[in-house]
C-alpha cells in the first residue's frame, strides 16, 4: 500500500486536472448562456447545456482516467512517484466529473440569477421601501 503524501508529483497531477476541469465547466457554462440569451428559461438552459456536454465529458474523463490506470498500478523502481501521481489524477478526475455534470449548472442557475438581480435594482428596479405612517410625518 502506498501511503499518498501532497509531493511535487500530486500537486503536477493537481494542475492537470484544474486544466480539464475548468475547460468542462467553461463548455458547460458557455452551451447554457447560449441557450439563454436564445430565450429559454434559466433553469431550462442549464439543463440544457449539461445535457449537451455530458457525453463529451463523460467520455473524455473516462478516456483521461483509464489512461492513467498505468500510472496507478505501476510496479518497478519509482513506481511510488507514478502510483501517486495516478491516484491524484484518477480520484481527482472522478469527483471533478462529478461536480461538472452537477454542480456546475446549479452554480450557473445561481450566479445568473443574483447578476440580473443587481441589474435590476442598479437600473432602479428594486422594490420600493414603504414608509411607517409615523415616518411618513
Amino acid at each position: 500500500m502506498v501511503q499518498i503524501e501532497n509531493d511535487v508529483y500530486s500537486q503536477i497531477g493537481l494542475v492537470m486536472l484544474i486544466g480539464l476541469a475548468a475547460k468542462n465547466a467553461i463548455l458547460i457554462v458557455e452551451f447554457a448562456k447560449e441557450e439563454y440569451e436564445k430565450g429559454k428559461p434559466l433553469v431550462d438552459a442549464a439543463l440544457e447545456g449539461a445535457k449537451l456536454r455530458l457525453r463529451p465529458i463523460l467520455m473524455t474523463s473516462f478516456a483521461f482516467i483509464l489512461g492513467c490506470v498505468p500510472l496507478w498500478i505501476a510496479t518497478g523502481a519509482g513506481s511510488v512517484a507514478r502510483q501517486i501521481m495516478g491516484t491524484t489524477v484518477i480520484g481527482g478526475m472522478l469527483a471533478a466529473t462529478a461536480i461538472a455534470i452537477f454542480i456546475i449548472p446549479a452554480l450557473f442557475v445561481l450566479v445568473e440569477r443574483l447578476a440580473n438581480r443587481r441589474s435590476r435594482e442598479a437600473l432602479g428596479h428594486a422594490p420600493v421601501p414603504q414608509l411607517s405612517p409615523s415616518e411618513g410625518d
